[in-house]
C-alpha cells in the first residue's frame, strides 16, 4: 500500500498497525495528497483533535494491559 506525498514522510511511523493510534491515522491519510510538511502536520493534528476522548482513552487502556502483561506476567510486549 502506497501513499501518494509531494514531500518526504517517515512513513515507518505510519506503518505500524499495532498501535492504536496509528492505525487509524494511516487509514485516514491513505490516498490523500499534500503540499509539503506543513500541510501534512496540519492535516495530522487536525484528525487528532478531531477524535473523541474515548478514542484516547482505549489507546491508554491498551497501554496498561500491555505494561500489566509486560512487567507483572512477563510476556510479549506485543500482541501476537
Amino acid at each position: 500500500m502506497k501513499i501518494a506525498l509531494a514531500c518526504k514522510v517517515d512513513a515507518v511511523a505510519l506503518t505500524n498497525q499495532t498501535s492504536h493510534l496509528f492505525g487509524p491515522l494511516k487509514q485516514h491519510l491513505i490516498g490523500k495528497h499534500f503540499a509539503d510538511g506543513d500541510d501534512i502536520q496540519h492535516k495530522v493534528l487536525k484528525w487528532m483533535r478531531q477524535q473523541p476522548r474515548e478514542f484516547y482513552a482505549a489507546g491508554i487502556g491498551a497501554l496498561i494491559k500491555r505494561w500489566d502483561n509486560y512487567i507483572n506476567i512477563g510476556g510479549d510486549y506485543l500482541e501476537k
